[in-house]
């Protein structure tokens, strides 16, 4: 009558589940922070927070609660609540349908969902600075003739003795 399913491994539920959140820091509702936060660690903000934010390699995220005013460097912010101030992401920044949001963003790329309430200067960076900077001095090799002088990447033309 009934069938015997394979065994659920309890302990790698278990311990899958508390890897995934160790790295996550949770500042509630209630807390109200003013100053400076730098870590190493996803951050998820649903209280008050008015300073600068440092989780460089790490994700942030501004929970529907939450209220920043504040310079974020961060991989990667996603952001639900409300957040006066510039953001600068290595990465993606998310901004949802719950979302205020105004000021600056500077990040690979963004997506915003319809409904987000959305005041920004917005700067989309490209995948690698290096790439273009091999092309420039390529373009300056090619670009300088025998007794013409050398273009610059500023465009200057220096002359030759």
């Amino acid at each position: 009558m009934f069938k015997k399913d394979k065994p659920v491994e309890t302990d790698t539920l278990i311990s899958t589940k508390s890897v995934a959140t160790a790295d996550k820091t949770l500042i509630g509702e209630q807390i109200s922070i003013e100053g400076a936060i730098k870590g190493k660690g996803d951050l998820v903000i649903e209280g008050s927070v008015k300073g600068s934010i440092e989780v460089e390699a790490h994700h942030l995220t501004i929970g529907t609660k939450g209220k920043v005013e504040s310079e974020i460097r961060a991989a990667n912010v996603t952001i639900s609540g409300k957040l006066v101030g510039n953001v600068n992401a290595e990465g993606k920044v998310n901004i949802t349908k719950d979302a205020d949001f105004s000021g600056e963003i500077k990040a690979k790329s963004i997506s915003v969902e319809d409904g987000a309430h959305l005041k920004a200067a917005i700067e989309l960076t490209q995948e690698s600075a290096k790439k273009y900077a091999s092309v420039s001095r390529l373009e300056e090799k090619t670009a300088s003739e025998p007794g013409k002088g050398t273009v610059t990447p500023a465009g200057e033309i220096s002359k030759r003795k």
